[in-house]
C-alpha cells in the first residue's frame, strides 16, 4: 500500500512540472533553463544545494518530456497531460481506478494556482464527435490511439 501512495506523490509531482511553465520553475529563476526549458547550465556546474534541488533527475526527465511533447505538437498544456496520463495509464493498469483522484488533484492545483481558465482557453473549440471512440477521456479532453500513438482530440481530428 505504501508503493502505491509513493507512486501517487510521484505522480503528482511529474504532472505539477508538466503543468508549470518554465518562467515559472525554479531551474529558470536560478538561471539553469530558459524560457523555452533549454539548459543553459549543465548540472555538473551547479554548487548551491538550491540549484542542485531546483534541477533533479526528475525536474530534467519532465523538462525534456515537455520539450518533446511541444515539438511533437502538442503545445496545448491540457492536451498533453491528457496523452501523458493516457500514456501512464496505458502502460500501468494498476492506477486506472485512481485515475479520478489524479485527475480531480491536478485540477485543484490548478485552480488553486489560477491556471485552470488558461488552460481550458488553450483548448480552443468544442471538436467534432468522431465515429471512433477514444482510448480514454482525461480532463475532459479524449485521447485516441491509432497506430500505437496516443493523441488528443485535437491532434487526433488532423490525422
Amino acid at each position: 500500500m505504501a508503493n502505491r501512495a509513493v507512486d501517487l506523490v510521484i505522480t503528482y509531482r511529474v504532472i505539477k512540472l508538466l503543468v508549470t511553465p518554465f518562467e515559472r520553475q525554479a531551474a529558470f529563476r536560478y538561471g539553469i533553463i530558459d524560457k523555452d526549458g533549454k539548459v543553459l547550465r549543465k548540472y555538473t556546474s551547479l554548487k548551491k544545494r538550491e540549484e542542485k534541488n531546483a534541477y533533479t533527475q526528475l525536474h530534467r526527465f519532465v523538462f525534456n518530456l515537455k520539450r518533446i511533447l511541444k515539438r511533437v505538437g502538442l503545445g496545448g498544456r491540457l492536451g498533453s497531460f491528457a496523452v501523458a496520463l493516457g500514456l501512464l495509464l496505458k502502460e500501468n493498469k494498476e492506477y486506472l481506478p485512481y485515475k479520478t483522484l489524479i485527475e480531480s488533484t491536478i485540477i485543484s492545483y490548478l485552480k488553486e494556482t489560477k491556471q485552470y481558465d488558461t488552460l481550458l482557453n488553450e483548448q480552443g473549440d468544442v471538436k467534432p464527435i468522431y465515429e471512433r471512440e477514444p482510448f480514454m477521456t482525461c480532463f475532459g479532453i479524449d485521447v485516441y490511439e491509432k497506430e500505437g500513438q496516443l493523441y488528443p482530440e485535437d491532434k487526433y481530428e488532423k490525422l
